[in-house]
C-alpha cells in the first residue's frame, strides 16, 4: 500500500498490462484510454501511462495533432474509486505527507495530464465516445476542439462523491455556461447527453458513433492543411484571450501578427492570390 506520492508513482509504473495505446497517423497520434471493463477510470497505472504518452507526443517535432479518446463504451468515467480508497485515504492517514501526498498527485499526475493538453502547441481533439465524468470531463474539456458521439454522457460527478470541482474545470465550465448554470450542473449532478452538451457549448458538435473518429480526423486534416505555424501560435494565443483585456489581447496580436509575414507559406499564398 503507497502513502507517498513516490511510492504510489512506483507502483504504478510496475504495472505490466496496457492501459493506453497510441497508434501513429503520419503527423498525427491517436491516443486510447484502455480499460472498457472499467469505464476506463484513472487508475493509478492508466493516469500514469497516460500521463507518459502524452508528454512523449507533446515533444515529438514531427506530430501536428493528437486525438484522445477512449475504448467503448466510455470516455472515462473520472477518477477511480479503488485509487481513492486503497491510495488517496492511506496517504492521508498513514503517510507522513498527509494530504499534500494527494495534493502532489492531483497536480502531477491528473493536472499534469489536463496542462498538456492545454500547453502543448500540437491541436487536441476530444472524440467523446462515451461517458466522460469528473476528471475524464477535465481532460475533454482541456483538449482544443471536443467532438461528442451520440452515446456521449457529460456527468460533472464530483458531488456525488463528496468532492469539489477540480483539474480545471471550475475554470472551464464557468467560461462556456457562466456562474450559475455551472452551479446548477454541479449541484444536481445531472448527466448532458452530446446534443443537450453541444447545444451548451460544452462540445463543438456531434456526430453519429460510428463516424466520431472519421470526424475527429477530419479536423486533423484540416489542421494539418494550415501552415504549421498556424495553429501552433493560435493555440496559445486564444487560449490567453479570454482572461485578458481586449487591448492586451491586440497588442498580443500585433506582436505575432508580423512574424507571420515572415513566413513563406504567408508569402506563397499572398502571391498565389495575386497571381504572380
Amino acid at each position: 500500500m503507497a502513502t507517498s506520492y513516490p511510492e504510489a508513482l512506483e507502483q504504478a509504473r510496475q504495472s505490466t498490462q496496457e492501459y493506453v495505446r497510441v497508434e501513429r497517423h503520419g503527423a498525427r497520434a491517436v491516443v486510447r484510454m484502455d480499460d472498457p471493463d472499467r469505464l476506463n477510470a484513472l487508475s493509478a497505472p492508466l493516469t500514469v501511462q497516460l500521463h507518459d504518452a502524452l508528454r512523449d507526443l507533446a515533444a515529438d517535432q514531427q506530430l501536428r495533432c493528437i486525438v484522445l479518446t477512449g475504448t467503448d463504451p466510455a470516455f472515462s468515467a473520472g477518477g477511480d474509486l479503488n485509487l481513492m480508497a486503497d491510495t488517496a485515504h492511506p496517504m492521508i492517514d498513514e503517510g507522513a505527507g498527509g494530504a499534500t501526498s494527494v495534493w502532489r498527485w492531483i497536480r502531477g499526475q491528473f493536472g499534469g495530464i489536463a496542462r498538456l493538453l492545454a500547453g502543448t502547441d500540437k491541436t487536441v481533439v476530444a472524440a467523446v465516445n462515451g461517458t466522460a465524468a469528473g476528471v475524464g470531463l477535465a481532460f475533454a474539456l482541456s483538449c482544443d476542439l471536443v467532438i461528442a458521439s451520440e452515446r456521449a454522457r457529460i456527468v460533472p460527478a464530483f458531488g456525488r462523491i463528496g468532492l469539489v470541482p477540480e483539474v480545471g474545470t471550475s475554470w472551464l465550465l464557468t467560461r462556456r455556461l457562466g456562474y450559475q448554470r455551472t452551479f446548477e450542473l454541479f449541484a444536481s449532478g445531472r448527466e448532458l447527453d452530446g446534443a443537450e452538451a453541444a447545444e451548451l457549448g460544452l462540445v463543438n458538435s456531434t456526430t453519429p458513433h460510428d463516424e466520431l473518429l472519421t470526424t475527429a480526423h477530419g479536423w486533423c486534416d484540416r489542421v494539418e492543411a494550415l501552415p504549421e505555424h498556424v495553429p501552433a501560435m493560435m493555440k496559445p494565443m486564444l487560449r490567453a484571450a479570454a482572461d485578458m483585456s481586449w487591448e492586451q489581447a491586440m497588442a498580443m496580436e500585433e506582436f505575432a501578427e508580423p512574424m507571420c509575414f515572415t513566413t513563406s507559406p504567408h508569402r506563397g499564398a499572398v502571391s498565389d492570390l495575386l497571381g504572380r
